[in-house]
């Protein structure tokens, strides 16, 4: 038999560890840049909340003690000299732990319990287990001891405050075993026959049947592949809630949603492999399109806000995902595609244009994904390059797929809006060699140091070679030996920590280098490509970095860092074989 590859060692503290599908993780990170001292079940229904702290106990004294943490795909392991306690996903909503040498106390990581929030702990006589229910998340915890001796439950059925939970003690001769279930209301008491050896085995070939799907070109060249892969499939949920259907958070951290321009890069670098669940990735924020057309800002378990909206690239990564998917789109797929980008495309067109404007307009950084970039730094509700330069390439998809629906009235007007905006984009924001933006009420124009005001690189073959160079040269002054800074390094405003005020991002990265790469630019492109993989073999799948000196920032497991690395990588290797 072929022994099952163990994947990647990776830091808990950095990455956290969890399964393809569930709802729940097991982390340190409790809250938005919040680091408890143990690790912690925390689940992401309702919000993320720390559920469950998971204490290691020395066999002696039945106290807490100190003990490395170990984590690869399948397995996460606390070590020390007197023995180890493993854990691992039976199921999306099932642990099971194992320990010899040491114990381990579940205990109720909220202390107070009031009518309205904490943890309630109780013995269910009918399941033989021991229950937590979280006002937080609204669901339930039940441990069953399934080998071994409970050797208390302080807090049992207690009001008010208290430490509530269940210790194992450690055996001197075998083991102990215990399963954690994230449950409703109720379902039979938990039974199994598999021996949690076989548990491993099936997490870790999960696992490494993920890695073969989406990344079968990886070698020494891509070192992170499969670190990213787990970033992605760890950090995948099941429908739930207002998730309507398998979805790809950007962290199992607190960034815990689904952004309405994030999804994209997922879906693209899916698609090859995993073509289901790349689909499911691109269509899940138009579940929530409202009756204007417009997409909601985020989606997560409880929560759709339509406060915002994010930048519409939807028609730039359909393009990609139909050229990626191993078999296209059937007409059914693509007209429904088509209603809804035709819907998403008509905001812009109607709601975001003031009378007599030809071009769109944002309302707020927030609208463009660069919340805070220097470009928005005079007035908020602008009319800006990127934006106008995203709408012409949706534009042109629209043509394509009703050229491909047999609509050729709809194809030729959906060309010419495409031609007419873009004429529009170089006649009122073009200025000599830099696009500038406009107050959408006063009519003021400005440029900026962002890198905001260069993304109109996108549409590659589509500008006219004078613009395409002029903006190659201004996009390598952005450059650092990481990679491209969101804000030019020597500008006055550029913050090392400054969001998008100067750390380096993933997705403009692709973006630009798609767009130099289509507009003839390939060895700029291919500098930015080596530079961004470098940095996430250096420094992992950050939210964003610091553009001078390449360390993660913010929360250090984000998805689409992870699935550009994927689609930068599977590139580079793609040219190399060539």
């Amino acid at each position: 038999m072929t022994a099952v590859r163990s994947g990647p060692a990776f830091s808990v503290h950095d990455i956290p560890f969890s399964t393809r599908g569930s709802w729940f993780d097991i982390s340190p990170v409790v809250a938005e840049k919040t680091y408890a001292e143990d690790l912690h079940l925390v689940s992401h229904q309702n919000g993320m909340h720390a559920v469950l702290r998971l204490v290691p106990l020395g066999a002696a004294t039945g106290e807490r003690i100190e003990a490395r943490v170990e984590t690869t795909p399948g397995l996460l392991s606390w070590i020390s000299a007197g023995g180890r306690i493993d854990l691992s996903y039976e199921s999306p909503d099932t642990v099971r732990l194992r320990g010899s040498g040491l114990g381990i106390s579940v205990d109720a990581a909220a202390q107070t319990l009031t009518p309205f929030s904490g943890t309630y702990f109780f013995r269910d006589p009918a399941a033989d287990a021991h229950v937590f229910t979280s006002y937080e998340t609204g669901r339930r915890y039940r441990v069953t001891v399934l080998s071994g001796t409970a050797a208390g439950t302080p807090g049992t059925q207690t009001l008010g405050s208290g430490l509530r939970g269940l210790a194992m003690a450690a055996e001197a001769d075998g083991y102990w075993e215990i399963a954690i279930e994230e449950l409703d209301t109720a379902r039979p008491p938990y039974t199994s026959s598999a021996t949690f050896d076989a548990i491993v085995e099936s997490a870790r070939t999960s696992f490494a049947d993920f890695v073969d799907q989406v990344a079968p070109w990886r070698s020494s060249d891509t070192p992170a592949a499969e670190l990213a892969a787990y970033v992605v499939w760890s950090a995948t949920v099941r429908p739930a809630g207002l998730v309507t259907r398998p979805a790809v958070l950007m962290s199992k951290h607190w960034m815990d949603k689904v952004w309405s321009w994030d999804h994209c890069f997922n879906a693209l670098a899916l698609a090859p492999g995993c073509p289901d669940l790349a689909l499911d990735q691109f269509a899940l924020p138009f579940d929530h399109q409202d009756d204007s057309g417009a997409l909601p800002d985020s989606v997560t378990h409880s929560e759709v806000l339509h406060n915002f909206v994010k930048p519409p690239i939807h028609g730039w990564t359909f393009g990609h995902l139909r050229r990626r998917l191993p078999t296209p789109p059937g007409p059914a797929e693509l007209a429904e595609t088509y209603d809804r980008l035709e819907r998403w495309t008509d905001f812009w067109l109607t709601a975001r244009r003031a009378p007599g404007a030809d071009l769109p307009h944002y309302q707020h950084g927030n609208d463009s994904g660069w919340d805070n970039a220097t470009t928005f730094d005079p007035e908020r509700v602008i009319e800006t390059a990127d934006l106008a330069a995203f709408l012409v390439l949706q534009l042109r998809e629209l043509a394509h797929l009703a050229t491909a629906l047999d609509k050729p009235d709809e194809a030729r007007r959906w060309t010419h809006k495409a031609e007419e905006t873009q004429a529009a984009l170089l006649d009122q924001l073009w200025d000599t060699d830099r696009f500038v933006a406009r107050g959408a009420d006063t009519g003021d124009t400005w440029s900026s140091s962002s890198l905001l005001d260069l993304m109109p690189v996108v549409l590659g073959e589509h500008l006219p070679g004078h613009v395409s160079s002029t903006l190659a040269d201004h996009i390598k002054a952005h450059l650092t030996p990481y990679g491209l800074a969101t804000e030019l390094p020597t500008s006055p405003h550029y913050l090392a920590d400054g969001y998008w005020r100067g750390p380096i991002w993933a997705p403009a990265t692709v973006l630009i280098e798609d767009g130099l790469r289509r507009a003839g630019h390939e060895r700029l492109a291919d500098d930015i490509s080596a530079r961004f993989r470098a940095l996430c073999e250096t420094h992992g799948f950050a939210e964003n970095f610091d553009a001078l000196t390449g360390t993660g920032l913010r929360d250090r497991a984000y998805t689409w860092t992870a699935s550009s690395y994927l689609l930068l990588a599977e590139a580079h290797a793609h040219r190399d074989a060539r």
